[in-house]
């Protein structure tokens, strides 16, 4: 976990959209403690070791199925359920955190790429388990921002500096063709691209990340984006970029990262390798 000091920083977003859209403004002054956080979004592996150790079954694996993009399931899959307005959401059975694209698929070579398939019961589930919590909204954005003062992600104004791809989202015409420019079609290991300024890989991109704050009366606040975010649908892999989800939904673009407070407030960031 890296080490966040207590701070001010500058919440939020004037992008008329953004604001009337997801309420992400106005630009508001926010006062944060200082707290530390996982340096990457928990992995497959680390979510086993929890699983293993207290039997605990998810909300995807209790109800059988949960939603997967399209894209990732074979050309001559049977037709299932989708989403009404997304319809490359597709309702999978025998879909779970175990099997992220239902049972003909498995964890193989992805125990570095983030937990997917989690509810926000079964994140917060973990974060007790692993003596965390879930971060507040405002501890998210502002560990996300690196120490930047609102600049669109955690590495400055430009999407792809210099031409480098610095997260995991869609390319090319969403949802049909990935250009697969960032070299990623699904997930990514949580830890492929470059940190931000706090040390913090992947805030965003790669996975939606659950927070322990309220969007409206039914929904939590997720952060971040994923690897399905494009700007001509969802350019929600910015800093300020917020939207909610029902605390028992589970999808395969979802998954979290973990904090624990801390007391003190002196010193800058700084690491610590808890027993998980």
């Amino acid at each position: 976990m890296l080490r966040i000091p207590a701070g001010r920083f500058r919440m939020g977003s004037e992008d008329p959209v953004a604001v009337r859209a997801d309420a992400e403004g106005p630009v508001r002054e926010v006062e944060v403690g200082a707290f530390w956080i996982d340096a990457c979004a928990v992995q497959n592996s680390e979510f086993a070791v929890f699983a293993r150790e207290t039997g605990y079954r998810t909300t995807a694996e209790c109800s059988g199925w949960s939603f997967v993009f399209a894209g990732l399931l074979p050309d001559d899959f049977p037709a299932t359920r989708g989403v009404a307005h997304a319809p490359w959401w597709r309702q999978v059975e025998g879909t779970s955190w175990r099997y992220p694209e239902g049972p003909h698929s498995s964890l193989d070579e992805r125990g570095a790429h983030p937990v997917l398939h989690v509810s926000f019961d079964d994140a917060r589930a973990y974060a007790v388990w692993a003596g965390k919590r879930l971060p507040s909204e405002a501890e998210w954005e502002y560990a996300a921002r690196g120490g930047l003062d609102q600049r669109r992600y955690p590495w400055g104004d430009e999407l792809t500096p210099n031409g480098e791809a610095r997260c995991n989202i869609w390319q090319g015409s969403f949802p049909s063709h990935n250009s697969l420019e960032d070299g990623y079609y699904g997930t990514a290991p949580v830890d492929h691209y470059a940190p931000n300024g706090y040390g913090l890989h992947n805030t965003v991109g790669n996975t939606w990340e659950w927070c322990d704050s309220a969007f409206d009366y039914e929904q939590r606040v997720i952060r971040g984006g994923s690897y399905l975010c494009h700007a001509s649908y969802c350019s929600r892999y910015r800093c300020s970029a917020r939207t909610g989800s029902a605390p028992e939904s589970s999808t395969g673009h979802l998954g979290f990262r973990c904090v624990s407070s801390d007391a003190s407030d002196s010193g800058s960031p700084t690491m610590l390798h808890s027993r998980r």
